[in-house]
């Protein structure tokens, strides 16, 4: 396994029956990673997370996490991973605290010594810092939450593999969730984040796997699906003066907005100003990801 590789899958599979939920993926998720897994529900995003931390047995293929191979060392590695895949666990009679500290015991080599500074720090980091003595069954959702990931968080691990961590938040909480998760990756902290939600992933990523039906159909740095398409995207008043002024170049056109293959900027700008065409946006073409897992997705599509 390359060094700065902290996930790679090959060739993972897995049948549940005759049914093929994950087929032949081929995962690599760098040291200092925060990695967008994206697909839509029952893509098979949760059962790949599952056999990462080796809470599902492949049908075939391998899988390293922290260069080691799993199940076969989960002992070594899940000590330095963080997870919360699909429902935060909780006991429901135990208070939050409660429920934190008994994981943390619970924890391999975990230590008594600091453990309540410990739980502190993390229901601090998730926004629970002054949470009461409630039992968890009276959380809210949202709560429940931000509980999965402060138990995620409490070791401090190298690698944290989350599944879905907004489900339930209201804006501000995935405001502050997706602060906290680059701030943690800042610190060092490889993130590797499955979610459907894409104007989130959008917000954080800087590489992308995508996943379509069981099969890995994209995988690429953020940067490089989003660069410049070569078109600039002008809205203006005066459609009817762009047509005439770029005849042949015009690719399309929504309204006021025209989308215009040009080599240089500039000189656009300059004929749109010396032609007297009143713009109210003059910007490079960018794909948002919406649009590249679309395209993504049907292009896997027209090949099956």
């Amino acid at each position: 396994m390359s060094d700065d590789l902290v996930v790679r899958t090959s060739g993972l599979t897995k049948y549940y029956g005759r049914f093929l939920a994950v087929d032949g993926l081929d995962l690599e998720v760098r040291e200092g990673d925060v990695y967008g897994f994206l697909g839509a529900n029952g893509s098979g995003k949760t059962t790949t997370v599952r056999m990462l931390l080796g809470l599902v047995l492949a049908t075939s293929g391998t899988v390293e996490v922290l260069g080691r191979p799993m199940p076969a060392q989960a002992s070594r590695v899940l000590p330095e991973v963080g997870a919360m895949i699909e429902a935060p666990a909780a006991y429901p009679h135990l208070s939050g605290r409660a429920n934190l500290a008994l994981f943390d015991a619970m924890g391999r080599g975990s230590r008594r010594r600091g453990r309540a500074d410990r739980v502190d720090d993390a229901l601090e980091r998730v926004g629970l810092g002054a949470v009461d003595g409630r039992p968890v069954r009276a959380y809210s959702l949202g709560m429940r939450q931000r509980l999965g990931l402060a138990n995620a968080l409490i070791r401090r691990p190298r690698l944290l593999v989350l599944d879905e961590p907004t489900n339930g938040l209201d804006p501000q909480g995935i405001r502050e969730i997706r602060r906290l998760l680059l701030d943690l990756n800042a610190a060092g902290t490889t993130v590797f984040l499955s979610s459907h939600l894409l104007a989130e992933i959008e917000q954080m990523c800087t590489r992308v796997g995508v996943l379509d039906r069981g099969r890995l159909v994209l995988q690429d740095e953020l940067a490089h699906l989003q660069r410049p398409t070569g078109r600039m995207v002008v809205r203006t008043p005066d459609v009817a003066g762009v047509l005439g002024l770029f005849d042949g170049q015009v690719e399309g056109r929504d309204g006021d907005r025209l989308w215009i293959r040009v080599d240089d900027p500039a000189t656009l700008n300059a004929r749109l100003v010396g032609a007297g065409i009143r713009v109210a946006e003059l910007a490079p073409e960018k794909r948002t990801l919406e649009e590249i897992v679309l395209e993504a997705a049907e292009t896997s599509g027209d090949r099956r």
